[in-house]
């Protein structure tokens, strides 16, 4: 019999996240004529305002996926079969959107990385001064990649990009960074954006984005690569009458809308560094505990997620499941290489001061009952830092 355990369910992953009361009260109503003009009105609502959270002035597409398939509709618009493209390797999703283009028939050149730092711009920029030929067509990295919690400088890989005077796309996947970290689709350079609706943006999982430049509009339409459900053609309609060529998940754009207004309302810059002011203060705990950060860059640390390492000959599954069961707290497991090996404490989102060291409080009681070596008090520097940073 499974013990019952009192009280709401944490919930700490790095996505889904936990979706406000005022996003789950827009959603709690009924469906609307996705033909009719309140609809078109809905649609070019969120819209505007997804183009201030990536910083954009060009084309926002949604589509009723997961972010998996805006990935898939990055790919396929820009590149055709056959086409080369170089994928920064930083942790397991990066490997998954590696994986995908090259069961799409391109070829992959892959950086691999340690998985604790982000992609190096440096290496990028060196690949490309190589390609002569220019047979690159595209760039792919992660913003922020969620398995291990280490960023990537995407101004910098622009930055070497331009340098080697090299005509590649820039893409990136956002996922588990809008809404949680300061990104400038249009300022960087970015040719394709990717996110989904489940992270920062507080919104139950179904909904994707791609923010699209004007160089990968051109691409796609020199792309020969098959697609229907994810052509973007019907997107620069969209982003003219907010209709979908398709049937839309109604309810979660009522949820995205309220949660738009959210942050807006919040202010973007308050947003990023509340995000930051939680992650810092996740860190400190982890020093105090004694215990290592997967991401060994400090200028990599990521502000929504923070991936833990537990020594040598301790299980971070069975520290999970420890905590799972004791105190109805779900938090991220180690993927790939790093399964067993690591657990993650996703602090973005709708999160307070309270919930956060909530959370520490229970990884710290989960610590102590799995056995796993530790200095104690690791939560009284979280409670410290955020006092004195309110």
């Amino acid at each position: 019999m499974t013990e019952y355990v009192s009280g709401r369910h944490f919930l700490q992953t790095p996505g889904p996240t936990n979706i406000p009361e005022r996003v789950l009260r827009a959603m709690d109503r009924n469906a609307i004529n996705h033909r009719g003009p309140e609809f078109g009105a809905l649609g070019l609502e969120i819209i505007g305002k997804l183009r201030q959270v990536f910083q954009t002035s060009g084309i926002v597409g949604m589509f009723p996926s997961s972010g998996t398939g805006a990935w898939e509709s990055a790919l396929v618009n820009t590149l055709s079969p056959g086409d080369r493209v170089l994928i920064g390797r930083t942790g397991q999703f990066a490997h998954l959107w590696e994986q995908m283009a090259k069961k799409m028939g391109m070829d992959v050149v892959a950086l691999d990385t340690d998985w604790r730092r982000g992609s190096d711009p440096a290496a990028i920029g060196a690949v490309l001064k190589d390609d002569r030929e220019h047979r690159i067509k595209a760039v792919c990295v992660v913003h922020s990649e969620t398995s291990t919690s280490c960023m990537t400088d995407v101004a910098a890989v622009r930055a070497a990009i331009d340098a080697a005077g090299h005509p590649a796309l820039l893409m990136v996947d956002a996922i588990s960074s809008l809404a949680c970290a300061d990104y400038k689709h249009d300022a960087w350079g970015v040719d394709v954006t990717i996110a989904g609706s489940q992270k920062g943006l507080m919104v139950p999982p179904g909904l994707s984005f791609v923010a699209i430049s004007d160089k990968a509009l051109a691409a796609s339409e020199a792309s020969k690569s098959q697609r229907s459900y994810w052509d973007w053609a019907p997107l620069v309609a969209s982003n003219k009458t907010g209709f979908f060529p398709y049937t839309p998940a109604v309810n979660l754009l009522f949820a995205l809308r309220e949660a738009l207004n959210m942050l807006l309302e919040e202010g973007l810059s308050n947003v990023y560094a509340r995000h930051e002011r939680y992650a810092e203060a996740t860190r400190r705990t982890v020093r105090a505990w004694g215990l290592e950060l997967q991401c060994e860059d400090p200028s990599a640390y990521n502000p929504g997620v923070t991936a833990i390492r537990v020594p040598d000959g301790h299980n971070a599954d069975n520290l999970r499941n420890i905590i799972l069961a004791k105190f109805n707290m779900a938090l991220g497991n180690g993927l790939g290489p790093i399964e067993g090996k690591v657990f993650r404490i996703g602090h973005m989102g709708d999160l307070s001061p309270l919930q956060l060291t909530g959370t520490l409080t229970g990884v710290e009681m989960g610590l102590r009952i799995a056995g796993i070596p530790h200095k104690s008090g690791g939560v009284q520097a979280a409670i410290e830092y955020l006092s004195g940073n309110a």
